[in-house]
């Protein structure tokens, strides 16, 4: 039993080991096409977004192999797709969460996953939407990440809501806001936050350093 219990702690320990980059090491044991990670973001637009959703995360993407190697798919400027390691550096301290859709096995197939795989490649390239309209001409992290998993699953991962829903009152919200919109700003627009996708009933994390 004790023997049994010893290869169970080796086993959990170096499968959640990284490195001094933030790095998944280990083979990368814990990754798996389709998982979705969170960071806060050093972005000069980072303190808004976390003080209107409530969450320290204020940017998403979604894990795919290439090869031997993992990326993120992700919209920053302009949509594309980076290596983990450099992604994990952007990242405040290194620090992020991983999550996985809780039954992946059975909905992440190898068809599902081209059609999430695709989608993605469709939107490379796209101008980031600093006005997070929902649309496709330009895309922010949230939406990318919603609309691979609607249009490769079926799946709504976070519940949209409308920019009024948010917590808008903070002084650097306000300010980011005035920024973008002026006077006119759409507080009836359809969204989707890091922060919802982080607490969606759908996903469970996996891996937290």
């Amino acid at each position: 039993m004790k023997f049994l219990l010893a290869i169970i702690s080796i086993t959990l320990f170096t499968s959640c080991k990284t490195d001094t980059n933030g790095s998944i090491t280990s083979d990368n044991i814990l990754l798996q096409e389709g998982d979705i990670i969170f960071q806060t973001s050093e972005s000069e637009q980072s303190k808004a977004i976390q003080l209107a959703t409530n969450s320290p995360y204020s940017h998403c993407g979604i894990i795919f192999k290439q090869d031997t190697s993992y990326y993120v798919y992700e919209a920053i400027q302009p949509v594309t797709k980076t290596l983990l390691k450099e992604w994990i550096k952007r990242g405040k301290d290194n620090h992020y969460v991983i999550k996985r859709l809780i039954n992946a096995d059975n909905v992440l197939t190898d068809e599902a996953l081209l059609r999430m795989r695709e989608t993605g490649k469709a939107m490379s390239g796209k101008d980031y939407d600093l006005y997070f309209e929902w649309n496709n001409d330009k895309i922010y992290c949230s939406e990318l990440v919603w609309k691979i998993y609607k249009e490769g699953t079926g799946l709504e991962i976070g519940k949209t809501q409308q920019l009024k829903d948010f917590s808008l009152s903070n002084s650097i919200v306000q300010q980011k806001l005035k920024e973008r919109f002026g006077e006119n700003i759409p507080l009836n627009e359809k969204v989707i936050s890091p922060a919802a996708i982080f607490n969606s009933s759908l996903l469970y994390t996996v891996y937290e350093n």
